[in-house]
């Protein structure tokens, strides 16, 4: 046997026992990740100044973008209405950057991707691949910044707009600390799962 197939099998076998385990919250947390729209913001690098101009352009896309997911009832409106509205993103990103005299390049796109588990004050989201409306400053190698467009987290700061999409358990879930553990089990399942894969 080869080294890869001797670190296979046992990676396999431990994959196997904690899905089992994890199904019944992995299922539900593939059911929020399915219902929300996520901001993600990369800052072009972990400098003082690179943080703090990523800040800005946050306020300012936050400020700038208020309006937009206000008629939006389902996810599938918000990622069209994200899409549709990608040059309003960017304009209010590049507008930040040259009134702080900055010459990084943004990039703004409508993507699908991998999260880690995240808490962010009175919610924590399970690690999964969520619909996120991404923007990357300069070369986006820096700490990231990012909240909940949909339902509209970030504008409201306010859990309650989670009723509207998320049912009783869902919401129990993200809202009560007692989960948090379950999620790091289930970020260690996932990222096996993605290893396997690879």
């Amino acid at each position: 046997m080869s080294k890869k197939i001797y670190l296979f099998v046992p990676l396999f076998l431990i994959a196997l026992i904690l899905f089992s385990i994890m199904s019944p919250i992995n299922t539900l947390s593939n059911d929020i990740s399915q219902k929300v729209l996520r901001l993600h913001i990369l800052a072009n690098s972990d400098s003082k100044a690179d943080q703090d101009l990523k800040i800005r352009v946050k306020d300012n896309i936050l400020k700038d973008t208020a309006y937009i997911f206000k008629d939006c009832n389902t996810l599938d409106e918000s990622i069209e209405t994200a899409n549709n509205s990608i040059n309003i993103f960017q304009k209010s990103a590049e507008n930040t950057l040259k009134n702080c005299n900055s010459k990084y390049s943004v990039k703004v796109y409508v993507d699908k991707e991998f999260f880690d588990i995240r808490e962010y004050k009175d919610f924590t989201l399970p690690s999964g691949y969520y619909n996120t409306i991404k923007i990357v400053i300069g070369e986006g190698k820096g700490h990231n910044w990012w909240c909940v467009m949909y339902p509209a987290v970030c504008i409201s700061a306010c859990t309650d707009d989670f009723d509207k999409v998320l049912t009783k358990e869902e919401k129990k879930m993200i809202t009560s600390k007692k989960y948090i553990p379950k999620f790091k089990m289930l970020e260690i399942v996932n990222k096996l799962k993605n290893k396997i894969k690879s």
